[in-house]
């Protein structure tokens, strides 16, 4: 297990580079691979997060800081690119937290529902419960996010954070708010320019990454998750060294915390194909691989100093 977290790693990497320059299908000779779906390498580098960072976070349209906090924790509760479309076009522009203030808001989202039921993502589970008591499940994310932007004044903590586990604490406080997911949120607020931390800083794993570090590892002693995750991280040169694998990162940026943790979730999933005897809550992975027709997006915070290379670039 630990071998193929290194080799699944640095194939599914060579498939998004080869897609993103351009080239033809089929990118690899992985069978699993080309049967099934999994997640970028690079978190960054997902459809969702691409939809974040291209269409709310650098869109130049001088959105005040406080009302980028606030469109960001929104488009992560729903991660659906098209939900954030819609809602754009009912509102006629982003929405900002004035909208939270009357029920602009509701309405847009309410409208937004009832031409399409699928707000949501249904990549990963939500805290489901009726926290704020309006019984149904986007009507209590809106309460949530009054609660965060207009009676606790969240975005002000968020711009104040001296650390990326400052602003995970800022959010794990809120009801809705799981461990999981203000993770995820506090690295969607660290790609814009609202705060600036190592996305290696801190990290919180997540259920699939919890059940990937148990097949990796027979023991990881007195090792936390979040200790292994780092560990891996520190690692990865010489374990890609090791095994005489190419792997340049993302056009250069090595893994992050971020990454690995994810990584941990994928390599479990792959295993359910690759090593079907290996005990596993979950014996088989639900979703097959159908690439899109739309081309991949390949733009990075400009922080980052990202810039992919063409085809010819790669396969030098």
């Amino acid at each position: 297990m630990f071998d193929i977290f290194w080799r699944f790693t640095a194939e599914r990497h060579r498939v998004y580079e080869r897609r993103v320059a351009g080239e033809p299908g089929p990118w690899t000779d992985d069978a699993i691979l080309r049967q099934f779906k999994f997640c970028n390498v690079y978190r960054a580098a997902d459809r969702v997060s691409q939809g974040l960072i291209k269409e709310v976070i650098y869109v130049d349209d001088a959105t005040a800081a406080e009302d980028l906090a606030f469109q960001i924790v929104l488009f992560r509760t729903f991660s659906n690119i098209n939900t954030w479309r819609s809602l754009v076009h009912h509102l006629g522009r982003k929405p900002v937290i004035d909208d939270l203030c009357g029920n602009r808001l509701e309405e847009a989202l309410n409208a937004v529902r009832a031409e399409n039921s699928r707000l949501y993502t249904g990549a990963f589970i939500l805290c489901a419960t009726d926290a704020y008591g309006r019984g149904i499940k986007h009507l209590n994310h809106v309460e949530l996010f009054r609660d965060m932007f207009v009676i606790q004044n969240l975005q002000k903590q968020i711009l104040e954070a001296s650390s990326l586990k400052d602003v995970y604490d800022a959010l794990h406080r809120f009801p809705l708010m799981g461990d999981f997911m203000s993770y995820q949120v506090a690295i969607d607020l660290n790609y814009s320019e609202l705060t600036d931390f190592s996305e290696n800083d801190f990290t919180q794993p997540g259920p699939g990454a919890l059940r990937g570090i148990k097949k990796v590892f027979e023991s990881t002693g007195e090792y936390s998750p979040s200790d292994v995750v780092h560990w891996m991280v520190d690692r990865q040169e010489e374990e890609f060294a090791a095994r005489d694998l190419t792997f340049n990162g993302l056009f250069g940026r090595p893994l992050q915390a971020i990454d690995v943790q994810n990584l941990f979730c994928e390599t479990d999933k792959y295993c359910r194909e690759a090593l079907p005897d290996l005990k596993s809550a979950r014996t088989r992975i639900k979703a097959k691989f159908a690439p899109s027709p739309e081309p991949l997006d390949a733009f990075f915070p400009p922080k980052w100093a990202i810039v992919a290379p063409t085809l010819e670039a790669i396969a030098s």
